[in-house]
């Protein structure tokens, strides 16, 4: 293993993430604090409360995840695409670093920042809403799971990727419209059948239903089928960035 490989890389990124607070950390803060204070300080007093929860608390987790989904992507992608665009790729695929520690380099400087702005937003959630966690530990496993699995999804969006403009293409058009129907605004439960059923086949459901288990202690999905959910989503990720590397797939051309 190549410790200092991988130490270079991700102080590397960090820095990077450093110079770019504003857009990295600041603005996704105040974003989400704009939907605390819309749906949970204005709006939370006048609708009822969703399975004994208050409103306010209860969008906590889903608003949470549609930040951390949407920077998890684009950390991991702008961090492996940025070298393709300059060109430098070619020297990090000529080092002698592995594939294996390319990627845990790269995905694991953007979650770390995921988690830190997770972190920092459930802190922020705390200004306006009363935020109670029914299992921290398995909050905190649940968070950095899913923060790899997005990483290691938004890497292999940015080796797709031909241009800047295909970088946000599935983060905006699927990403995002699949979290808005995912649950973390409402329960799932509400929903009349068939479209409750269907609606069950929509990944995020189970990532958010389970997030939100670590809160209030309830879900809208069987917890094990989170876990499998983000399970799968880190081994098929895994098998497709493996294949693009031993391949070359828009790596080496």
């Amino acid at each position: 293993m190549n410790g200092h490989g991988i130490a270079a890389i991700y102080r590397f990124e960090m820095a990077r993430a450093l110079r770019t607070l504003w857009q990295s950390l600041i603005t996704p803060v105040i974003t989400t604090a704009l939907y605390f204070v819309v749906f949970g300080a204005a709006l939370g007093s006048k609708v009822a409360a969703i399975d004994g929860v208050s409103f306010g608390a209860f969008i906590v987790p889903g608003l949470t995840l549609l930040s951390v989904f949407m920077q998890s992507i684009f950390n991991a992608s702008f961090g492996i695409y940025f070298p393709k665009f300059t060109g430098t790729i070619y020297e990090m695929l000529s080092a002698p670093i592995s594939a294996f520690e390319l990627v845990v380099a790269y995905v694991g400087a953007a979650a770390t920042k995921s988690v830190v702005l997770a972190l920092v937003t459930l802190a922020t959630a705390t200004l306006f809403v009363p935020v109670h966690l029914a299992h921290p530990l398995l909050m905190l496993a649940f968070l950095v799971a899913i923060c790899v699995g997005f990483c290691l999804f938004g890497f292999a969006i940015g080796i797709w990727s031909k241009n800047f403009e295909q970088l946000q293409i599935i983060p905006m058009l699927v990403i995002t419209p699949l979290t808005f129907l995912g649950g973390a605004f409402y329960s799932v439960n509400s929903i009349p059948e068939p479209w409750r059923t269907v609606t069950k086949f929509n990944p995020v459901v189970h990532l958010v239903s389970g997030f939100r288990w670590t809160f209030t202690g309830q879900a809208d999905v069987p917890v094990w089928s989170s876990m499998a959910m983000m399970a799968g989503l880190i081994l098929v990720c895994l098998a497709i960035i493996g294949w693009m590397f031993r391949t070359g797939y828009r790596l080496k051309q």
